[in-house]
This record gives C-alpha cells, sequence and structure tokens, in this order.
C-alpha cells in the first residue's frame, strides 16, 4: 500500500482542496502501473486541515489516521508513505507508525528549527527500522534543500537504510527533470515494499556513509534501462 500526502501550508485552518491532489497524481498513477502485477494499492491522504499547525501537525496526524484505515481494511499490509513538500514532512513525522515500512520523502518543507534556530529539531527516531529516501531540488526555494541533508545527516546516525537524491537545478516542483525523479520514486518503492532489487544507484546510495549517499546526485536519462 501507497499513501500519498500532496504539500500543504505551514499555517491554515481552511480545510482540505481537492487541487492539491493535482500534482501528485502523475507518481501516484507511476507507481500503480508500476506495482499493479504486484497488487499494489495508491491511495491519496485527503486532510482535514491544509496548515501544519505548529506542535498540532495536523498532515502528520492525518497521515497516521490514513495509516489506520488501512490496517482496519486490509490488514498487516506494509505501507510506504509518500509526500512531497509538506506532505514530506508529513510522511517522515507519522513514519512510527508500526504498518509504515518505508517513506519517501519528496522536496520536504522542514521548519527553521532545522537549522539550529530553534531548540527543537525535527524528530528522527520514528524513522528506526524503516528505509527512508529523501529526494530534493538543489534549487528549490520554497522549502531549504540544506535542511533536509541536515535531518538526513542526524537520521543515518539511527538508521542505516536512508539516503537522499539531489536533483541539480531543479525547483520545488521537481519538473525540470520529472521523468528522471518519476523514476527514482518508483524504484525506490517497489523495491521497498516488494521483493525486488533496487537499481544499483539506489543500493549504492543506501550503503554510502555520509556524506555520499545523502548528496547522491540523480544522473539525467535515471531510469531508461533499470530493469529490462
Amino acid at each position: 500500500m501507497v499513501l500519498v500526502l500532496p504539500d500543504g501550508v505551514p499555517e491554515s485552518e481552511r480545510g482540505h482542496s481537492p487541487w492539491a491532489l493535482l500534482p501528485t497524481l502523475p507518481l501516484g498513477r507511476a507507481l500503480a502501473r508500476a506495482g499493479r502485477a504486484e497488487g499494489l494499492l495508491v491511495l491519496p491522504v485527503r486532510y482535514g486541515c491544509r496548515g501544519w499547525n505548529g506542535d498540532r501537525a495536523e498532515p502528520a496526524v492525518d497521515a497516521a489516521r490514513a495509516a489506520d484505515e488501512v490496517v482496519r481494511e486490509y490488514g498487516d499490509v506494509p505501507v510506504c508513505l509518500v509526500g512531497h513538500g509538506l506532505g514530506g514532512r508529513a510522511a517522515l513525522r507519522a513514519a512510527g507508525h508500526p504498518a509504515v515500512s518505508s517513506v519517501l520523502a519528496m522536496a520536504p518543507w522542514l521548519p527553521a528549527a532545522e537549522s539550529g534556530e530553534a531548540p527543537e529539531p525535527e524528530p528522527v527516531k520514528q524513522l528506526v527500522g524503516r528505509r527512508v529516501m529523501i529526494v530534493h531540488g538543489t534549487n528549490d526555494e520554497r522549502a531549504c534543500p540544506d535542511l533536509s541533508y541536515r535531518l538526513a545527516e542526524r537520521a543515518k546516525k539511527v538508521n542505516r537504510d536512508i539516503c537522499r537524491f539531489e536533483v541539480h537545478t531543479d525547483g520545488h516542483a521537481l519538473r525540470q527533470h520529472h521523468a528522471e525523479v518519476l523514476a527514482l520514486a518508483v524504484d525506490f518503492v517497489i523495491g521497498s515494499l516488494f521483493p525486488q532489487p533496487y537499481s544499483r544507484p539506489v543500493a549504492d546510495a543506501l550503503a554510502a556513509p555520509p556524506p555520499l549517499g545523502l548528496r547522491m546526485p540523480l544522473a539525467a536519462g535515471f531510469g531508461k534501462s533499470l530493469r529490462p
């Protein structure tokens, strides 16, 4: 099961907007196609409130609630949380749910606290025992890529199964290298949920010590000849 978490905003009391899911549709469709033969289900998560709203961390709460519903409906199945932007932060935060086995955070929006400006950095202990990939464009002006690197660096100390790819010159939406990003996402999710090997770049990134495995460049043309 894949639960897809859309982007959001740091502060807002407004309810869910159906438009928020549109940017995640290509990724959801790519994952559904790749995992159809294995019975993979891909479901979007609709937030009750589009804002993170401080300690309330509402998208992360919604992600955990969605994982609860998966367990009730489908039983003991592994869940991969896939999030973009603020949804990436929600995926990382909700990773401690017992059903979650893997997390893909794309251009995750993280608070300035991660830079040391606030006393409470983003938690990472919930990532223990999960396979985690972060993908971030180096020109992202909305979600600071340096903050996702720092989080990955701390997380690597408690969980070896984490890697991070950098998409050079790409922005928050990861549109410039869209095909490569989709291929990378599919490779990681399918390899994490099913007994299929990761591609060599993903396997190398997971095995490499920091900083190499946390600053892995996404090569142009990635995905064209991964699996014959």
